[in-house]
């Protein structure tokens, strides 16, 4: 009698959940991504109660706001103030994907490993195992940065490369990290601050010709 009422207590449990996460996405439609619901599908879900984590595997796709990441395996846990912390898995063949868009840009950052550990409260995401990390401007790639472990910080807009022995591939057998950095277009640059302009040459009578005149 308990395993049967077990499954419609769980599953109430789960609908509370649902509305909970759609009345806070109502309500709070102008926050930041790290407020927005986290929405997952995949083949497969295992939820574990007393570790209050749920483990998605076959084709992930996970949403939150802007953020969009793919990967086979995906497992998830909420604090109980509602932080989540999530790591996503890949292969070598086909890596875990992450997208996000930037703040009142029309620009976004894509990245891709092996391994992707998201922390929402900390609002970084870690990608591990032939690392890449992107910047587009509209649908044109500006910026690239390949390492083994590349973390990425979507609060401060900054980011960290490191190279390593495990980085090391044929077409890079040092392992060291690698950037492509694409100048800003003339179009799109500062104005440039204008001269200030030199104080004009003050005249003042010679003292020798003074000297002379006496």
């Amino acid at each position: 009698m308990p395993q049967n009422t077990f499954a419609p207590r769980l599953l109430s449990r789960f609908i509370i959940a649902a509305l909970g996460l759609t009345l806070v996405a109502a309500a709070h439609a102008e926050l930041a991504d790290k407020d927005k619901p986290m929405n997952i599908e995949a083949d497969a879900l295992r939820y574990d109660d007393a570790r209050q984590s749920s483990v998605f595997t076959g084709n992930v796709v996970v949403t939150k706001g802007t953020i969009v990441m793919r990967g086979t395996k995906m497992d998830v846990r909420q604090d109980p103030q509602g932080n989540q912390f999530g790591n996503l898995y890949g292969s070598a063949a086909k890596p875990g994907f992450f997208r996000q868009k930037r703040e009142a840009l029309e620009e976004w950052i894509e990245g891709e490993g092996e391994h992707i550990e998201y922390n929402s409260q900390a609002e970084t995401v870690v990608f591990t195992g032939s690392a890449v990390l992107r910047r587009y401007r509209g649908t044109l790639i500006n910026d690239e940065s390949l390492g083994n472990e590349i973390t990425y910080n979507s609060r401060t807009e900054v980011f960290t490369v490191k190279g390593g022995v495990s980085n090391r591939t044929a077409a890079n057998p040092s392992g060291r990290v690698r950037a492509m950095l694409t100048p800003i277009p003339d179009e799109e640059k500062a104005p440039a601050k204008p001269a200030a302009p030199a104080d004009p040459a003050k005249l003042r009578p010679s003292e020798q010709l003074n000297e002379k005149n006496k």
